[in-house]
């Protein structure tokens, strides 16, 4: 590690942290900060937002002439900021507006731009909002020296790379550089230079690529040895998803520096790939920012962020990957064929990133970044190529990546979540050697709903939270009072609670305050027409009564809950009642048709067999849309390997029987899973339900079903009801002839319900420790039956520390009879109270007299 002098920090920040006055009264503030911490500060920035595209338009439409309105537009940019900053920009800028005159009436004179000029025009935009810049902080805070980065940021010559690169993407020492070091000192406590530009061995311009000011303000650390680098941006930090896209995605608030190479390299946009080697080089800690948000702590990358726990901490896309697929049966045991074949790649300096081999193939990935000149040279690359084997171009494919840690060793546990693969065309799978990543490459227009689903399954269901920081929407205030844990209400209610377990054996215990809250966040989602509860979640009598005084309807699987409800509720509008059977005999249809309320059908076959019961009548019809969601393959009801639904293939069939029959199609329903925290899922569900529709005509309804995921435990995040409505709206914007319905059941019950139970053993086998309690699997089933998660307290001592990792087990004669496996528990002795929390839905319901034990009894609080 390269020892470090001086008190220099170096602060980045990016085009749209300088385009505007607020954001640089928020500069000032962040320089006074970090001068009042003892820091010497250099600042390194981009050019404002949006000027190197219009200079790289200049480039491109070289052979067009006439820039005066791109020009124009360029100047009066930098004027009107200068305006906003109390500064005169002819002023300052007059040399630099005149120099970028005389570049561009040279390409237009010449009608091309060589590399050499390309890299002087892209070099004002720094130049020009450097200058601005600096002139700001001089006039705010009394001092700031403006310093021309290409006098110290010198670029070395690389091997086996085109004049464009030297020129365009160069790359400099990484190195300590006493003469930098000094330069800077000497120039004073506030320094402002440029980022993405620098200088050849000759004092030619050169810039470091696009997005290349990352790399310039790591260069500056390295070679000043700095204490720490920030990079301030427009955004709060690295995300374990691109938040845009996913807006569940968690802030990364550590990582160590191999993980965030990873990161940066597979597609996430907020940090370039080689910044990060410099800073690691000398152990220099990277802070990455938010300027409109400087409260925000950010993330942080550095060595002590290293853990030996193996973990994926986030997914990213990489789009416009292009696959060179090469076949040959000749290449099979042929001694060097893969170093002609690469040789090729050389030449025409091709940089490789995946490889999949086989016996007769050989897939690679080029990455954008690295080979934007690939069309220009394709045609005549792959007749070159054609030589050694049959080559196949796949362009416009996605690469998606998995990243974290020792990703070889929880294969394991990521096996459920690479089920979603089933609905999805997958061309290369590459597993790192050096353990940080698993990546897929998939059709691109799958890559966003794929992120999405594998989000869910791997970070949201992760154990591992702590890893993990606020959402985009809870960090910029978006997020209306979401909670982002599990609701404990029940240690508020703790005395009545252990009133209840010494007067009961084992217990299920609601609050309908709670289920009433869950219900109301349902409701507040504008885009939705009509909320049903999912009664088969928990059929108790007083929750049934909250929800019907709330004004929701009610969705029922079986006749039996439809009487129920009838029962219950005389003066219930039919209507309000969907019936949607499964498998159900015939019988259970003529019941729910001559009872008036929304029947379902979700096979093709009653009307296939039993067409005069459904001729001339009104019905739902259930589609299942192709995919599935859940936290578990027995709650995903969507997907070929589910028995819910009508397959989209026999859709046409469907219409010419409607047709036949006379049967209005009232609507359509769909219900892909349980504990979805997808936001975007309903709004999927939609549109395939809206194809659908189309076809049929005359649909007036979409149910999207329900499946809203809540926290399993309190390690886990909450859907954000928010992200869900705006995502609905979007749909309903562009489709408002559709009533929108939901059925949500788990969602309402779940966190409403607890489960009591008392210790009756303690048994230690070896290094396992054992907790038996009253009951078991034949009151709770999900843990057995999904592999649910609850959390499980000792409700006794809820105020002793947890000190020893046990197996809570219940007294069916099975071994799979376990509540909780390496909980860690206080100290426990018989009667205690042991509580599992979120157990008010499909708990009592799905209880039964197994070994001939009553269940746990019902009680509502």
């Amino acid at each position: 590690m390269t020892k470090r002098s001086g008190n220099f920090i170096v602060l980045k920040f990016g085009g749209t942290s300088v385009s505007s006055l607020s954001n640089w009264q928020n500069i000032v503030s962040v320089v006074k900060q970090k001068q009042s911490e003892g820091y010497n500060v250099c600042l390194v920035h981009s050019a404002l937002s949006g000027i190197s595209n219009k200079l790289q338009a200049i480039i491109e439409k070289a052979s067009q002439g006439n820039f005066d309105p791109l020009l124009s537009s360029i100047i009066e940019r930098h004027i009107s900021l200068a305006d906003d900053l109390g500064l005169n920009a002819e002023d300052l800028l007059e040399d630099d507006f005149q120099e970028l005159e005389h570049i561009v009436k040279g390409i237009e004179l010449i009608g091309e731009a060589s590399y050499r000029v390309q890299a002087r025009l892209l070099a004002m935009g720094e130049l020009m909002a450097t200058k601005l810049g600096a002139a700001y902080l001089q006039k705010e805070l009394g001092e700031a020296i403006w310093l021309d980065a290409r006098n110290h940021i010198k670029t070395i010559p690389q091997k086996n790379v085109s004049e464009r690169a030297q020129i365009l993407s160069a790359v400099s020492s990484t190195d300590t550089d006493p003469h930098v070091a000094s330069a800077i000192e000497e120039a004073g406590s506030l320094v402002v230079t440029q980022g993405f530009i620098g200088s050849d061995n000759e004092g030619k311009t050169v810039t470091l690529g696009r997005g290349g000011s990352d790399v310039s303000a790591a260069y500056f650390a390295a070679k000043i040895g700095a204490d720490r680098l920030e990079v301030w941006t427009d955004v709060p930090g690295l995300f374990s998803a691109n938040p845009h896209a996913v807006p569940s995605a968690r802030l990364l608030k550590h990582l160590s520096y191999a993980e965030a190479q990873e990161i940066a390299t597979n597609g996430a946009n907020i940090l370039h790939p080689r910044s990060i080697m410099p800073v690691r080089k000398h152990q220099i800690p990277l802070h990455v920012r938010c300027t409109e948000h400087p409260e925000l702590e950010g993330t942080v990358i550095s060595a002590d962020a290293a853990s030996d726990e193996a973990l994926v901490k986030a997914l990213a896309v990489r789009d416009d990957v292009t696959l060179v697929s090469m076949n040959s049966l000749g290449m099979w045991q042929e001694v060097g064929f893969l170093a002609d074949a690469f040789e090729t790649f050389k030449q025409y300096g091709l940089s490789i990133d995946l490889v999949s081999t086989s016996q007769s193939n050989v897939t690679v990935s080029l990455d954008p970044g690295l080979n934007d000149h690939f069309a220009d040279i394709r045609d005549q690359f792959v007749e070159e190529l054609k030589e050694f084997c049959q080559v196949d171009v796949i362009e416009s494919v996605s690469a998606v990546s998995l990243m974290g840690r020792h990703i070889r060793t929880i294969l394991h546990q990521l096996g459920p979540s690479f089920e979603v693969f089933q609905e999805h065309q997958v061309y290369l799978v590459s597993q790192a050697a050096n353990d940080l990543n698993f990546t897929f490459v998939v059709e691109t227009e799958q890559a966003e709903r794929l992120v999405r689903q594998l989000h869910e399954q791997v970070i949201l269901q992760s154990s591992n939270q702590q890893s993990f920081g606020a959402s985009w929407p809870q960090l910029m205030g978006d997020e209306q009072e979401e909670e982002t844990v599990e609701d404990r209400w029940w240690v508020q209610k703790r005395d009545r609670l252990l009133e209840i377990a010494d007067e009961s054996a084992s217990a299920y215990v609601y609050n309908p305050q709670a289920a009433q809250k869950y219900a109301q966040k349902i409701q507040s989602l504008d885009a939705v027409d009509r909320t049903l509860y999912a009664m088969k979640a928990n059929d108790n009598t007083e929750l049934l009564n909250t929800f019907r005084d709330l004004g929701l309807g009610f969705e029922c699987v079986s006749i039996g809950e439809v009487h129920k409800i009838l029962e219950l509720f005389p003066d219930i509008d039919p209507q309000n009642i969907l019936f949607t059977p499964n498998f159900a005999p015939r019988s259970e249809y003529e019941k729910g048709l001559s009872l008036g309320v929304n029947v379902t059908l979700d096979n093709i076959y009653p009307l296939q067999q039993w067409p005069l019961l459904f001729k001339d009548e009104t019905v739902f019809l259930r589609i299942d849309p192709g995919h599935g969601h859940g936290h578990h393959e027995h709650v995903k009801t969507g997907g070929v390997h589910s028995k819910f639904g009508i397959p989209r293939f026999e859709v046409p069939e469907v219409v010419d029987l409607v047709a036949d029959l006379n049967i209005t199609v009232k609507g359509l329903h769909a219900h892909i899973g349980s504990g979805i925290k997808d936001p975007h899922s309903w709004k999927d569900t939609a549109v395939a339900l809206h194809r659908v529709a189309k076809e049929l005509g005359g649909v007036q309804i979409l149910d999207l079903g329900g499946g809203f995921g809540i926290p399993e435990n309190d390690s886990q995040s909450l859907l954000g009801i928010s992200e869900v409505n705006k995502s609905l709206n979007e749909f309903k914007e562009a489709h408002p002839q559709y009533e929108l319905w939901v059925e949500p059941g788990r969602y309402l019950v779940a966190a409403a319900g607890v489960l009591l139970t008392k210790v009756t053993q303690l048994k230690g086998k070896g290094d396992v420790r054992y907790v038996g309690v009253e009951t078991g699997m034949n009151s709770f089933i999900r843990p057995a039956l999904y592999g649910a998660r609850h959390t499980i307290v000792n409700l006794s001592k809820l105020d002793q520390p947890s000190n020893q990792s046990v197996n809570i087990v219940g007294p069916i004669c099975e071994s799979g009879d376990k509540l909780g496996i390496d909980r860690m528990f206080p100290e426990s002795e018989e009667g205690d109270v042991v509580l599992l929390a979120n157990a008010g839905a499909y708990g009592h319901v799905m209880s039964s007299n197994y070994n001939l034990r009553e269940p746990a009894e019902e009680v509502v609080i």
